[in-house]
């Protein structure tokens, strides 16, 4: 049941973290990229987000959706950690990794937890149902799988972490639920029911203690003086990071490389090639500015062509054309050396493809990223369609004059090369460029 698979761009990597990131607002394709770049690295690192974020693999006619688990986990040799930026549900968690298990995946021998990692509880869910209700029309769109209470409460100084369920964790659980539902008495929101889920959610608990709970951190630091290299796994996208992104619809986590650091225990110095991943158009899940959107029969079309639904949660997402100025902004701020281009086949029939320049509003245009971006709409320009199905093409010399030329156009607004182009939804369905 294992597979491996041989990079053709393949560099020195030892020594060192790459990270790999959305850049713009996730749901870019990043499990499959990290999928296709795993046997490069010995280790493969989640360093944020929570079960929020479902990352889809398809090989051998079959498909996965990781929401917790690093993608790198079906790669026969590579060690995988789930890092301390992230926060986990074990009853999730425990339904992920049994449904891997079922698949022929041994998981417990290349499966590291960090100690330091928080837990999301049952209360967390209903705490995150019951926040988005009280905010009424101003609610943020949230999953609901409890991950915005769980980083406040780690903020608050409050959560409970993986490393707790190792000693004394009954009393700690007890504690932090009595002040979940006493919060809950506050909100007024008292209409619910976990005995299901919590009896559930203490069997993953149990399930988890099978893994090998540690200290990553220190694991990571020792690995990487060893010359062993890591590819650190992000999650979301660079414009739901909680500092840079469009607050305050965004998510609760750093998903930007200042995350990889914070959420990995690594050095600044550490940090080596930094890929960003976006699509060749834009889509968005949940509530917020999004310039580009269509709400006409194009984006319908990108939708439905796209497959446009969350893998975890199965919302639709809002779609519309590539953004370059979310684009350079996410650059700038990742320090992003080279940029990969996923469902480029997506675009396939359409006979003019439009590209975001530009936001304007009452009269005022900006190539930068606004403070607020309420209410600007996008300024386009034009290029020629392909026509042609990306879908067969397996090195760059096959592509269509027309999709080079977009490429190109491209790689010329943002700065930075492309490097990898997905055709297709296989993760054979790739193709180099140099």
């Amino acid at each position: 049941m294992e597979h491996s698979n041989s990079n053709p761009a393949a560099t020195d990597t030892r020594g060192r973290v790459d990270a790999l990131l959305g850049i713009v607002f996730g749901d870019e394709g990043k499990g499959k990229v990290v999928d296709v770049f795993a046997p490069r690295y010995d280790v493969v690192a989640r360093f944020a987000g929570g079960p929020n974020a479902g990352h889809t693999i398809i090989f051998d006619g079959k498909k996965f959706v990781l929401r917790s688990i690093p993608s790198g986990i079906f790669s026969e040799h590579q060690l995988n950690i789930i890092g301390n930026g992230c926060v986990i549900a074990p009853d999730l968690f425990m339904a992920e990794a049994r449904e891997l298990e079922a698949a022929g995946y041994d998981l417990r021998p290349r499966l590291h937890i960090s100690t330091r990692a928080h837990l999301i509880l049952p209360t967390h869910r209903v705490l995150d149902r019951a926040l988005e209700a009280a905010k009424g029309k101003n609610a943020v769109g949230t999953t609901g799988k409890g991950i915005g209470p769980t980083y406040s409460e780690k903020a608050a100084r409050t959560g409970l972490r993986v490393g707790d369920i190792l000693e004394g964790f009954e009393a700690k659980y007890a504690a932090l639920k009595a002040r979940h539902e006493q919060q809950l008495r506050d909100l007024h929101y008292t209409d619910y029911d976990i005995t299901a889920e919590e009896r559930t959610w203490m069997e993953g608990v149990a399930y988890m203690r099978q893994f090998t709970i540690t200290d990553t951190v220190t694991e990571l630091g020792e690995l990487l003086a060893q010359g062993k290299s890591v590819l650190a796994e992000g999650a979301q996208g660079t414009m739901l990071d909680i500092d840079h992104g469009t607050y305050p619809y965004v998510s609760s986590s750093s998903t930007t490389t200042g995350g990889v650091c914070t959420g990995l225990g690594v050095a600044p110095q550490a940090i080596g090639d930094v890929y960003g991943i976006f699509k060749a158009y834009s889509t968005r899940v949940g509530a917020g500015p999004f310039p580009v959107e269509l709400f006409d029969e194009t984006g319908e079309q990108l939708c439905q062509i796209g497959h446009e639904y969350g893998a975890v949660t199965g919302r639709r997402r809002r779609c519309g054309w590539v953004d370059l100025v979310a684009l350079r902004y996410a650059i700038m701020v990742n320090g992003v050396t080279k940029l990969i281009m996923m469902k480029s086949d997506v675009l396939d029939t359409f006979s003019t493809i439009r590209v975001c320049v530009a936001y304007e509003r009452n009269g005022q245009r900006t190539t930068t990223m606004p403070f607020d971006t309420e209410g600007w709409a996008a300024v386009y320009h034009d290029l020629p369609g392909w026509q042609t199905d990306l879908t067969h093409i397996t090195t760059a010399d096959e592509f269509p004059p027309a999709f080079d030329a977009y490429i190109r156009y491209l790689e010329q607004e943002l700065h930075t090369p492309i490097t990898l182009v997905s055709v297709g939804p296989d993760r054979e369905q790739v193709v180099m460029r140099t």
